[in-house]
């Protein structure tokens, strides 16, 4: 797992982030939106992935990416968790967020695609508001708290479940990190029939 500042990433580092992240959510996703938003490079801002020969995939340059930012409450604000699709179902996503929560501070706060929601619940985290559109898909505020006391300190919320190495498995049936999203597809394509 790699963890890193921007100013720490390579250009070609860089550019196989960002072409997985638009590869996901501006192309498979089908909804053209701001991917690079000013945020990537804060002073603050961390980005984790899992490379493709570390998860056992060679061709790939980056196989899993999420990035944490400072957050308005003295936490972490998690985001952009993205898998590409032949690393699917591999658990790597689960595995980011587990370094996230286990290296940074809480309480943990992210917009989950609503779809997503119950694989975030496996992860601990819990609805923190109500249900609000961005960019025309369905996303729920969710937040994790973790009480760190002598016997919890420097463990994920799931210690307890032999960590979150498995949390890809975990997913909704018929669910996938970053796969289309059919409300979102109509709202950004109107004109398409739904596929």
């Amino acid at each position: 797992m790699i963890d890193r500042a921007f100013v720490e990433i390579t250009a070609a580092e860089w550019h196989d982030i960002a072409r997985l992240r638009i590869d996901v959510f501006v192309v498979e996703q089908r909804c053209a939106y701001p991917e690079l938003d000013g945020r990537d490079i804060e002073p603050a801002t961390r980005h984790v992935w899992v490379a493709g020969p570390d998860a056992g995939l060679p061709e790939l340059p980056v196989a899993s990416y999420a990035r944490a930012l400072a957050g308005p409450e003295d936490g972490t604000r998690i985001g952009r968790v993205v898998t590409h699709p032949s690393a699917r179902g591999r658990g790597l996503a689960g595995r980011l967020i587990d370094h996230l929560v286990r290296t940074t501070g809480g309480p943990w706060t992210l917009d989950a695609q609503a779809r997503l929601a119950d694989w975030y619940t496996g992860l601990g985290f819990s609805a923190a508001g109500e249900p609000f559109y961005d960019w025309d898909m369905l996303h729920l505020p969710m937040r994790l708290n973790v009480a760190t006391d002598a016997a919890t300190a420097g463990q994920s919320p799931r210690a307890t479940d032999d960590g979150l190495a498995a949390a890809g498995e975990r997913l909704p049936a018929g669910h996938a990190i970053g796969e289309p999203h059919r409300s979102r597809q109509e709202a950004c394509e109107p004109n398409r029939p739904p596929s």
